[in-house]
């Protein structure tokens, strides 16, 4: 009977299954990331002889991303700005209002009226204040503490997010003229961007992903796209060439990692660099895309 199966059958609750995830990443990265990837999966991590995309980013984060200081200085969001600057670019941040130790430490009353609050090592970690004087700041406070305790890096053995120092940063709320704010993320492979999902209708609670390559030709690599009209298509931003580059040029000392940026109104902003999607452990990843995207990772052990 497979783990998954005896998972099923005896009902263990997510919070209690998150606890065993939590325990074995403190006794071990590797048994935590085989034994989670072996319950999303239905089969054993093959760290041997990596094929797969997600296959390759377990292998990295269990070699060469972890204890790595470049890896977990760009890991974190507000460390990130420094590499940003000592590449180059900018021009891409976004405006950054403040950064914080403590939930303590933030001035409520002197944010402007429209902001974003986040952790710096953590996911899904953000206050998105449209309207200050709608905002619960009792209820943000409570958020952001909650959050502020919480060791991220061990739900999904992601190591490089263990050694970030916990800061809260305050950065321009993005809104465009019109439509929705879609998020553009350009997967690197050995410092080259080969392809961008353009990921949609997250605020509704239903996003649906679309893989473009260079010259902006939809591929059949999400369900999204396989079900999409054949006549389907998505507006080609007028600098996706320089996303492509800056997607480029951020991703150059790595093997591979996601560099996501927004648009807004032709402006590029740049939004983070994630090493380990998913945890290494996409299960709504096809697996022929899986596959397809795993052969473009070159590891140090295939050198």
């Amino acid at each position: 009977m497979q783990l998954k199966q005896i998972f099923s059958k005896y009902e263990i609750s997510y919070k209690v299954y998150q606890s065993i995830r939590v325990i074995l990443t403190s006794i071990s990265p590797t048994l935590a990331t085989k034994v989670i990837f072996r319950i999303s999966k239905g089969r054993p991590l093959d760290l041997k002889n990596p094929r797969t995309l997600d296959e390759k980013i377990s292998w990295l984060k269990l070699n060469t991303y972890y204890k790595n200081p470049l890896v977990s200085k760009c890991a974190d969001k507000y460390a990130v700005r420094e590499y940003i600057k000592t590449c180059g670019c900018p021009e891409i941040l976004n405006e950054l209002y403040g950064v914080y130790n403590s939930v303590e430490g933030i001035p409520w009353a002197d944010l402007p009226d429209r902001f974003v609050l986040k952790w710096n090592m953590g996911c899904g970690c953000n206050i998105i204040c449209a309207d200050k004087n709608s905002l619960d700041i009792e209820n943000a406070r409570q958020l952001l503490s909650y959050w502020g305790k919480k060791k991220y890096y061990l739900s999904h053995a992601e190591m490089q997010y263990k050694y970030i120092p916990p800061r809260i940063i305050c950065e321009k709320y993005l809104e465009v003229l019109e439509g929705e704010l879609p998020d553009y993320k350009f997967y690197c492979f050995n410092g080259e961007a080969k392809y961008v999902m353009v990921c949609l209708g997250r605020g509704q609670g239903h996003p649906q992903f679309y893989y473009y390559d260079r010259e902006w030709n939809l591929l059949k690599l999400s369900e999204d796209a396989i079900n999409a009209p054949a006549d389907f298509n998505l507006p080609k931003p007028d600098v996706i060439e320089e996303m492509f580059e800056y997607a480029s040029k951020l991703s150059k000392p790595f093997p591979f990692v996601r560099a996501d940026f927004y648009l807004v109104d032709g402006k590029i902003i740049f939004g983070e660099l994630t090493f380990t999607p998913s945890g290494g452990i996409d299960s709504g990843r096809l697996p022929e895309t899986d596959i397809a995207l795993g052969r473009l990772v070159k590891l140090p052990i295939e050198c």
